[in-house]
């Protein structure tokens, strides 16, 4: 065995973030959340944890439907960031013990003995260097085969995260062998949890030998590894250093279970490492307003805003001007196209304003009026009964997928560059201030053969304008049949 550790991080990311609502959507989750600043918060994470992988080798478990945007932003990530990132696509969400156990098993076929950091996608961390010193230590700790959870040191009764009570100390380090594991409390419980100053936060990232956790799984959660080794088996001959597409039908059959319920509360092996990081896990808006500076009557802000006669209040607007007058303790966030207002300790409860959307299938739980696609996005400028209006910007050498709508007209009209269209039969050029027509029932394509953006807008007629009304026929991005946009 190496003296020295090989850590490959492995990076959680998936969950709507449905508490982080009118920001955090299905099709947009919380892991592409910019709190402010240039990086989302799965750069975030990859810049803090990459320093630390062996080889620059590292995962990324995701939904195969968040594949492109990942990879766009694994592109934009800053220098020595962006190395042997793989992401392992699920098919659908299976929560996080098939998820760690299918990380494990490609980690041990590529680094064999490799040592897995496997750290949430949302959480936000200050202190990078303090972090890197922490998951150096736990990954001494996990040498011995222990399971090492970080636990954070509570500056607050907090009820919205659940607590590890520890036990005696692991050695002479800080470690300590964990005691219990605690649901999320109520204040009164969390109060005694921070007096009696044994109790530390479950952070949910955690550091463990790839083999150690395997063996966990087979000693304490069987089917969990048996489905996922089954997953994994059909899966890795079509596997790249790029991506590795989960089997749909075998990771069905994972047993959809936490880490913490298949492994941790069961095993006798899991110590936890006391962390001060200045950890966040970004649950609400509350908690996002808490990582801002707040002015001398304690409110913060992101984007353009004015305060009058306010206090304790939080205020995000992404394109234009909120202006607040004579309110206190509220949280008002404002998107293109819905508008949140809560009081600032109701701000657990937004999740409850998504429930109600999905109820209604309302397209807002699910989608911003910008969407990101795989050849650029699209913004939805208007709609009303029978039309839609959107603006269409495809990147250079790009192109939809061959395919056709039931109910639904277009109108393509050209801004600028050039599009090359496909028609049934016919292809042929548009260029800027040029406009095409494809009706109801016609096959048809949009690419950008031209080294500039296109971009276009799209008249949509007809009795039904959903997103799901496409039937692709051909797709590059490997996108077909009858699915949303």
């Amino acid at each position: 065995m190496s003296s020295e550790p090989m850590i490959v991080p492995v990076v959680l990311s998936g969950g709507a973030g449905s508490r982080l609502w009118p920001v955090s959507r299905e099709a947009l989750p919380k892991p592409f959340m910019r709190l402010g600043g240039p990086l989302s918060l799965l750069q975030r994470t990859l810049v803090r944890a990459m320093p630390l992988a062996h080889e620059g080798r590292a995962a990324i478990v995701t939904n195969q439907e968040y594949y492109f945007r990942t990879l766009d932003e694994l592109r934009a990530l800053p220098d020595g960031a962006r190395t042997r990132i793989t992401q392992l696509l699920e098919p659908a969400g299976r929560n996080t013990a098939p998820a760690v156990a299918i990380a494990a098993l490609w980690a041990e076929e590529l680094v064999p003995g490799s040592t897995l950091l496997v750290l949430p996608a949302d959480h936000l961390i200050p202190d990078e260097a303090a972090f890197r010193d922490a998951a150096r230590a736990a990954a001494d700790i996990a040498a011995d085969d222990s399971l090492v959870l970080f636990g954070i040191q509570p500056t607050a009764p907090e009820t919205g995260f659940g607590y590890i009570e520890t036990g005696e100390p692991l050695g002479s380090g800080q470690a300590r062998r964990v005691r219990r594991f605690v649901e999320k409390p109520d204040a009164a419980r969390a109060l005694e949890f921070l007096q009696a100053g044994n109790f530390l936060w479950n952070s949910g990232m955690f550091c463990f030998r790839a083999r150690a956790i395997l063996a966990a799984f087979e000693a304490l959660a069987p089917e969990v590894l048996v489905t996922a080794r089954d997953a994994w088996a059909r899966s890795r001959e079509t596997a790249t250093d790029e991506r590795a597409s989960i089997d749909a039908e075998a990771f069905a059959r994972c047993p959809s279970i936490s880490i913490d319920y298949a492994v941790m509360e069961k095993s006798e092996n899991v110590v936890v490492l006391p962390s001060r990081f200045g950890w966040s896990d970004i649950g609400s808006w509350r908690a996002v307003a808490e990582q801002l500076q707040p002015d001398e009557d304690g409110n913060t802000s992101i984007g353009d805003t004015m305060f009058v006669d306010v206090r304790n209040t939080h205020v995000q607007s992404e394109d234009r001007l909120v202006a607040t007058v004579g309110v206190e303790n509220l949280l008002i966030i404002d998107t293109s196209d819905a508008l949140l207002v809560a009081s600032r300790d109701a701000s657990q409860q937004v999740r409850e304003v998504v429930e109600r959307l999905k109820a209604r299938n309302h397209e807002s739980a699910r989608l911003h009026r910008t969407v990101a696609r795989p050849w650029g996005a699209y913004t939805v400028l208007q709609e009303g009964p029978r039309f839609k209006i959107k603006r269409i910007e495809v990147r250079p050498g790009e192109s939809l997928s061959l395919q056709m709508h039931h109910h639904r007209s277009e109108h393509w009209i050209v801004v600028s560059g050039t599009a090359r269209v496909t028609s049934d039969e016919r292809s042929y050029l548009v260029s800027a201030n040029e406009s095409t027509y494809i009706p109801i029932g016609t096959k048809h394509r949009l690419e950008n053969p031209g080294v500039l953006d296109l971009v276009m807008i799209e008249v949509q007629c007809g009795d039904y304008l959903g997103e799901d009304d496409i039937v692709r026929f051909s797709d590059v991005y490997g996108r077909t049949g009858a699915a949303p946009a």
